[in-house]
């Protein structure tokens, strides 16, 4: 088949023309009847899932959810736009890029003369002489990768948006699950849905935060104006880490080799701590110390409080300290880490069809600020809309917040309890002394009568006599440990503020009900902006519950019923954190790269027939005891090798000196 039989598909990109590129038709495809095919695939599917809800949901449910009409109709739309359009655009492209990549390779080989007979002796040597980059197929190759590649990208995206969409049609409502899946719901530190404060029937508020920590971090992040010597040592560090890994995987072969029980995750654990010692130590005023093994210690001296700008007037090129940062600035390994992550949140929001108008990048500071649109002001904003900030902390910057955060709280304490005051004084002096408003007027009153008639016969304290350790606002907070002395949730204030709160308004209703007099207007406008601001701050992320690492913060306004923004932004946060995330990882689990059971050959079942020699060998060693669930009986010992019988297994262990039997041995 030469070169001029294979379809010629055009150079243009067209939906319908056939093989043209990202077209429904194809010439490749011999004018099959597609939509027969894809109504076909549709209707199984539907059916597969519709058979799949009758058969778990109750009746009742069934007849209120309406399957044979909406549930079918909506699962079959969706089936139909994504599914097929993925579908065929990707294997009708795939298809023509295919033959036009073959028939181009086609065409230049037959213009070669390679089609006559040539000895393999010098095909072997022009292969040898011309190198990787001729005479090979790699560049054709290298393209078709990159095809793939690119169009596998387009269906995942394509396969997120559909799951996204089929599990809002079956929870027939939005939560948090719909922003992060399960691999990465750990990573959450506060999502919250709230109504919107100018449309709540209509419009969704939603605060979304997420924390990646530093060690599940792919690419490492450090701050602009960290020293070249933290560089350094942090690289030195990683290699030691790296070496002893390597020492204990060397020790965990060697033991499976010699037949030795596995180390446990203990043992793994105290053989690392105690191979540091090997690779450094403490002395850092010797220069032969193991410390400086890597680095000597006079180059180490030369980094001391070198940061990422040198002083133009101290600045000497042909300097040591000059050329170590130099190296270190040619990695790029001071901004790698954070270019990688906004590369990673601006490319996705890009081909998510995720527009913004509003970006400020303060490098030097870690931080990046994207908004779908530029003003700020909520009432000239649309109701579809997103706003992102991803920041990088380290642990002195959350230090310091949190004791901002303390500060803030006790001033939301110190100003709700001064308007409780005013208000508090207020009641007392509109209160009539010879009427009866309350329960204190009332306890007051009877206080004499309670005292000659119960408590002089009981000997029991008077009411007011005793300490009162309940302020009836909120009960009686436990004592602090070091546990919550180090890391405040302020749970407990956070309620008693929101409980004085609503205790205050209930109050002059009361006390004015429907009169409005100057001094009711301005405590309710006061409490009106108290409460307001401290719902901004409560809405805020507590920065005792962040680690350090990277922090993305999302807010996302969105129509209830159609919630556009929501599920977009939800396909741009769980490729952003595949992308730039490890994920949580169990040591436990991860320890166990080689299991033991695996590579023993003692288990190991044969088909072949034994010799005699083997044979007695297994009868001479001593029977294991059996268990109480299965008993095994040891073979009965012959003069003559027995024939084995074709197709049985032989289970007999080949016994070990110093060993144990394989099978008692599981």
């Amino acid at each position: 088949m030469g070169a001029i039989d294979l379809p010629k598909s055009p150079n243009v990109f067209h939906p319908e023309k056939p093989s043209a590129v990202g077209s429904r038709n194809s010439l490749a495809q011999e004018y099959r009847d597609q939509q027969a095919e894809v109504n076909l695939l549709l209707e199984e599917e539907t059916n597969k899932v519709i058979h799949h809800l009758t058969a778990r949901l109750p009746k009742d449910v069934l007849e209120r959810l309406d399957v044979m009409g909406g549930v079918k109709e909506k699962l079959y739309n969706y089936f139909n736009q994504n599914y097929q359009n993925m579908f065929n655009r990707y294997m009708v492209t795939s298809e023509d890029e295919m033959v036009k990549k073959v028939r181009n390779f086609v065409d230049k080989e037959e213009t070669k003369v390679l089609t006559r007979y040539t000895p393999k002796e010098i095909a072997d040597l022009l292969d040898a002489v011309g190198g990787a980059d001729k005479f090979n197929t790699g560049e054709i190759e290298k393209s078709v990768v990159n095809m793939y590649g690119h169009l596998q990208g387009h269906i995942q995206r394509g396969v997120n948006e559909l799951e996204t969409h089929t599990n809002s049609i079956l929870r027939q409502k939005t939560d948090t699950g719909a922003f992060v899946r399960g691999e990465n719901a750990y990573s959450i530190i506060k999502c919250a849905f709230k109504d919107n404060a100018f449309k709540p029937k209509t419009v969704t508020d939603v605060k979304l935060s997420v924390n990646i920590l530093d060690s599940e971090l792919i690419s490492p992040i450090f701050h602009y104006q960290v020293t070249v010597e933290f560089l350094v040592k942090d690289l030195i560090a990683k290699h030691i880490i790296d070496t002893i890994d390597k020492i204990i995987e060397q020790i965990k072969d060697d033991r499976i080799d010699q037949g030795l029980e596995e180390l446990s995750d203990g043992e793994v654990i105290f053989t690392k701590l105690n191979r540091v010692e090997t690779l450094t130590d403490d002395e850092m005023d010797d220069p032969k110390s193991k410390r400086y093994t890597f680095m000597a210690k006079k180059l180490m001296e030369k980094l001391t409080d070198l940061r990422a700008e040198i002083d133009p007037e101290s600045f000497d090129a042909l300097n040591i300290r000059e050329n170590i940062k130099k190296i270190i600035d040619m990695e790029n390994i001071r901004n790698r880490g954070f270019n990688t992550a906004i590369n990673s949140i601006t490319a996705i929001l890009d081909t998510s069809k995720m527009g913004y108008q509003y970006i400020e990048n303060l490098k030097n500071g870690r931080e990046i600020i994207i908004r779908e649109y530029e003003d700020t002001d909520v009432a000239h904003l649309p109701d579809e809309r997103y706003s992102v900030k991803l920041r990088y902390f380290d642990n002195s910057q959350l230090i310091e917040d949190r004791k901002a955060y303390d500060v803030m709280l006790k001033s939301f304490e110190t100003e709700v309890q001064h308007l409780w005051d005013v208000l508090e004084v207020i009641y007392e002096d509109k209160k009539s002394f010879f009427k009866v408003n309350d329960f204190k007027d009332l306890a007051r009153k009877s206080k004499g009568k309670i005292r000659k008639r119960i408590k002089e016969k009981s000997g029991e304290p008077l009411y007011e006599d005793i300490a009162k350790v309940w302020d009836e606002i909120s009960f009686v907070k436990s004592a602090e440990t070091e546990v919550e002395r180090s890391n405040r949730t302020y749970v407990y204030e956070k309620d008693r503020i929101r409980n004085r709160i609503i205790l205050m308004r209930n109050k002059m209703k009361k006390m004015y009900d429907y009169l409005y007099p100057v001094e009711r207007r301005v405590m309710e406008d006061r409490l009106s902006w108290l409460e307001r601001e401290y719902y901004r701050f409560d809405y805020m992320i507590n920065p005792y519950h962040i680690q350090p690492g990277l922090l993305l913060d999302v807010d996302i306004t969105s129509i209830k019923r159609k919630k556009v923004t929501l599920d977009a932004m939800a396909n741009v946060l769980n490729e952003f954190l595949h992308g730039v995330s490890k994920g949580f990882q169990d040591a436990a689990f991860a320890s166990f790269s080689r299991r033991r059971s695996t590579v023993r050959e003692d288990i190991n079942q044969s088909f072949a027939s034994i010799s005699s020699e083997e044979e007695e060998t297994a009868v001479a060693a001593p029977a294991p005891k059996p268990r109480p669930t299965a008993a095994i009986a040891a073979p009965k010992a012959k003069a003559k090798p027995a024939a084995k019988k074709k197709g049985v297994v032989d289970s007999r262990s080949k016994a070990k000196k110093g060993g144990r039997g394989g099978i008692a041995e599981l």
